[in-house]
């Protein structure tokens, strides 16, 4: 059977569709999924890369053909995240991988996770206590506050120490490291980073910054080796079960430093999208606290209790689907190959649009309601719903992150409602994770 041609936006002839993409890369592949279909080829000066907006299309490519597509990985030339996070677990490949991989997920199983809870509640606690002395209705910077909680929770769980004292450094460094990680992929024309332009600069000291706290932290665990209940720890303590090898100074920070955006950027978006929803939905947020106080009775839930809350898990899920915290995934094509019956070369980025995945108007019914009962009574694909990823590289840490999210929000909902501070929808901001752009106030009022 012949091979199809892949749908082609029109571009420019030197750039490519380097203008358009730049723009707003996430409404740009929207408009191009509602316009082209389900695969969508385009180019950036010389790069060519693939849009892959449909689940049979993941399942070839992420599943069957894994040995095909495969990560962005060249330590000699780092590039994306790698820049950043080295050669931690979601950036590294092959025989490396497999180690790390094997190293951590011991860290990362439940009974592990739930002994982590009471620092979880302690952080949530904290903040409520904090909100508490607001004005009823005060309007708060919610993406902000859900940063700041996520990183406390992060910090005191994996690596038994609050960095609140130091988190206006903190975040906006890791916002320049994503910002220009996003950047290096989505534009090969960008200078390299030892050409000393502003982007550059700006980037290493934002680099030496976290530099700075994660080797403080190992260096004083070092010194200090003490009785400690936490990932650090582990990960310190962890060998290898085939070669009896621990990590080294640089791997442990390369770690640490992968932990810090997907441990504590992609919960803290997930949190701020979910209360988004409940301030524009008051009756799913009645239907969530009529539940919470059914289970709860006003109380923090237990590590059985979590599993008795399967409304407050859909309405999680449902933010999840609406705005997934990573929006995208991009592998490498390592061969010539096909997907269906489209021909994809060798040297080109297949990025597949999770975002678009879970808007599909032909997987979902009424794709853009906000709609937490389409999480109850059913079992969905697992190439239709992507918030982890999918595949080998699945999301080690997605039990951490449904205990932390389930846990926080039932504590929030329980003791504050929000309403909007405007009516208009907040833009897409997608430097690797997707946020609010410009942030997200909303109007909080203590309940009890």
């Amino acid at each position: 059977m012949p091979h199809s041609p892949i749908p082609t936006p029109k571009g420019r002839r030197l750039s490519g569709h380097l203008a358009e993409f730049k723009q707003n890369p996430l409404d740009c592949m929207i408009r191009w999924h509602r316009e082209f279909g389900d695969i969508v080829n385009f180019r950036i000066f010389s790069q060519n890369f693939y849009l892959l907006n449909h689940p049979d299309l993941v399942e070839q490519a992420i599943t069957e053909q894994q040995d095909v597509f495969v990560k962005i990985y060249d330590p000699q030339k780092p590039k994306g995240l790698q820049l950043f996070m080295g050669q931690g677990l979601v950036t590294s490949t092959g025989p490396l991988w497999n180690q790390q991989r094997r190293l951590l997920q011991p860290v990362f199983q439940r009974r592990n996770i739930l002994t982590l809870q009471p620092e979880m509640e302690k952080a949530g606690a904290q903040l409520i206590e904090r909100w508490r002395q607001f004005e009823p209705g005060a309007e708060v910077e919610i993406s902000k506050e859900m940063l700041h909680l996520a990183l406390e929770v992060l910090t005191n769980t994996m690596f038994g120490t609050s960095v609140l004292d130091r988190v206006d450094e903190i975040a906006p460094a890791l916002d320049v490291c994503l910002r220009y990680a996003a950047a290096t992929v989505l534009n090969p024309l960008d200078p390299p980073l030892w050409v000393p332009t502003r982007r550059n600069r700006e980037f290493k000291r934002a680099l030496a910054t976290l530099d700075a706290v994660i080797y403080g932290m190992i260096d004083e665990r070092a010194a200090n080796p003490g009785q400690y209940n936490d990932l650090l720890h582990l990960l310190l303590s962890s060998t290898d079960p085939e070669t009896g090898a621990g990590m080294s100074r640089r791997q442990l920070r390369d770690e640490m430093a992968t932990l810090f955006v997907a441990g504590h950027e992609t919960s803290a978006n997930v949190l701020t999208w979910t209360l988004y929803y409940l301030a524009r939905y008051p009756k799913v947020m009645a239907r969530l606290r009529a539940e919470l106080r059914s289970v709860l009775n006003g109380g923090v839930p237990t590590a059985d209790q979590i599993e008795q809350l399967p409304y407050t898990k859909a309405v999680l899920f449902e933010a999840m689907r609406l705005k997934p915290a990573v929006a995208l995934i991009i592998r490498k094509v390592e061969r010539d190959t096909s997907l269906q019956n489209y021909p994809l070369k060798a040297g080109s980025l297949a990025m597949v649009s999770i975002y678009n995945i879970h808007h599909h108007p032909a997987l979902w019914e009424n794709p853009e309601a906000f709609d937490p009962d389409r999480f109850l009574g059913q079992k969905v694909s697992k190439y239709m719903f992507l918030p982890f990823g999918i595949g080998p590289r699945f999301c080690i840490g997605n039990q951490f992150a449904t205990v932390e999210l389930t846990l926080l929000l039932a504590m929030l909902a329980q003791h504050f409602d929000f309403a909007l501070c405007s009516d208009q929808e907040p833009e897409h901001d997608m430097a690797v994770t997707l946020r609010p752009k410009g942030g997200l106030k909303l109007s909080v009022r203590a309940i009890n």
